[in-house]
């Protein structure tokens, strides 16, 4: 059963999805074994491990633009990597990703409506909802009711309707969740993805500068 799925989705997704293992980066390289495992997420429709992986990545990724942008992104010598890094590894490290979001704004790292989207809608909806397991943001969008039918089964031309509340029943939760994260992982990894390509453009735009004016 496993097999045929795995057959199945590969066959269905790869092409869809096949650019994204192109990704190359002279700063983020570290990023691309995450980026990988995300897009096998999304081959294999994976779509929950696929939304908490590409958490992980858009958190790392604003701490180590925060880092980069304080040591500068050309290359430097091994033997110095200790004491170029400690400091602005110790500083933003820890971070959470509500201080790291603000701090990328300021340093013109982001841009402010790539500060609104992370901050008011990613943070609070994939980032709490998904990592920190909290249905109430991700089911925010859906109304306090909905209408359900229980069926008999010695009379299943009896319904009966009942109105629920889809947000508080763990089961219909689950489902709920399922279809979000179905809907939205692709968006949200294609967003998180591009993301890095122009981060990356201003960190070395910002730095060439900063290079041509002390020479």
């Amino acid at each position: 059963m496993f097999e045929k799925n795995f057959n199945d989705c590969l066959d269905k997704n790869f092409e869809k999805y096949s650019k994204f293992f192109d990704f190359q980066s002279n700063i983020f390289f570290e990023l691309e074994t995450s980026i990988f495992e995300v897009n096998k997420c999304q081959i294999l429709e994976l779509h929950k491990a696929s939304i908490t992986l590409t958490n992980y990545i858009l958190e790392r990724l604003l701490k180590i633009a925060l880092i980069y942008n304080e040591t500068g992104v050309e290359s430097k010598p091994v033997e110095e990597w200790d004491s170029i890094f400690e400091a602005p590894n110790d500083k933003y490290g820890s971070k959470p990703l509500s201080n790291t979001i603000e701090l990328c704004n300021k340093q013109c790292l982001i841009t402010n409506e790539e500060r609104d989207v992370l901050f008011d809608i990613i943070r609070v909806s994939m980032r709490n909802g998904f990592s920190h397991a909290d249905s109430s943001k991700i089911l925010a969008s859906l109304p306090d009711k909905t209408t359900m039918y229980l069926v008999s089964l010695s009379n299943p031309s009896d319904l009966k309707e009942v109105q629920l509340d889809p947000k508080i029943m763990p089961a219909i939760q689950a489902v709920h969740i399922d279809n979000v994260a179905k809907e939205i992982s692709e968006q949200y990894f294609s967003y998180v993805f591009d993301l890095i390509g122009k981060i990356e453009g201003r960190l070395i735009e910002q730095h060439n500068k900063t290079f041509i004016k002390k020479h």
